[in-house]
């Protein structure tokens, strides 16, 4: 049976060393560091006992941005906030049943550096309201993401620093030893929830120091052992 309409061009990140990882879905972490979440007003926990749930959210596949872009200034929004992520890109279907351990390495077919960005005003007003965060993070561009690196070029990243500077300036620095839920952990809480695919991008919560982004501003994204993302915001 042929489409009705043009099929849409599904989203591509490039990554190292030629070919493109085709993006299925894109999911994303919550208050993962716990700078982070006591600069965002929430408690962080004081140990791992007293973690509980991880907090997740999704983008749309076609929120993906590649490359030293421009990305336009979203309607509907007065405040636009960086926040700088590792990305985990998964090259496997998850088993049936829940991801156990350390099974979750196993999917993994590289990482990036990511922004998630967000239209803060529009997730504070839907946060008072007890509404869900879609409106503030699941927009058009709201995913700029650096090439992807295939994990075997990737040495150690637990304690590899992440940073993002704003017109040369440093905003965010943090290392990922830091996160509240590793890797592992937060693949085996989502196949709770989910069926893992190939294809699929998990942005891992960003460290403290989230602000906002302006017409015009340029920015540089970094991760330690992976690369870079540069970009710049629309005027």
């Amino acid at each position: 049976m042929s489409d009705v309409i043009p099929a849409p061009e599904q989203a591509r990140v490039p990554v190292r060393g030629g070919g493109t990882f085709p993006v299925h879905r894109i999911y994303c972490v919550g208050r993962n560091f716990a700078d982070h979440a006591r600069e965002m007003g929430a408690t962080a926990p004081a140990s791992k006992a007293e973690r509980g749930q991880p907090v997740f959210f999704s983008k749309p596949a076609d929120a993906i941005v590649t490359g030293d872009r421009t990305i336009p200034y979203p309607p509907g929004t007065a405040d636009l906030h960086h926040e700088v992520e590792l990305v985990v890109a998964l090259g496997q279907d998850a088993p049936a049943g829940v991801l156990e351990g350390e099974a979750g390495n196993a999917l993994i077919y590289g990482y990036a550096v990511g922004l998630d960005l967000t239209r803060r005003d529009l997730q504070a007003a839907a946060k008072k309201a007890g509404l869900p965060w879609d409106t503030g993070k699941a927009f058009d561009h709201s995913a700029p993401i650096s090439q992807i690196v295939p994990a075997a070029q990737v040495g150690a990243l637990q304690d590899a620093v992440i940073a993002l500077t704003v017109n040369d300036q440093v905003r965010q620095r943090g290392t990922l030893h830091d996160m509240i839920w590793n890797v592992p952990e937060i693949l085996h809480e989502l196949s709770k929830l989910y069926a893992l695919k190939a294809g699929d991008l998990v942005f891992m919560g960003t460290p403290s120091g989230v602000g906002a982004l302006q017409r015009g501003d340029t920015f540089v994204a970094t991760l330690e052992g992976v690369g870079e993302l540069r970009g710049a915001i629309g005027v």
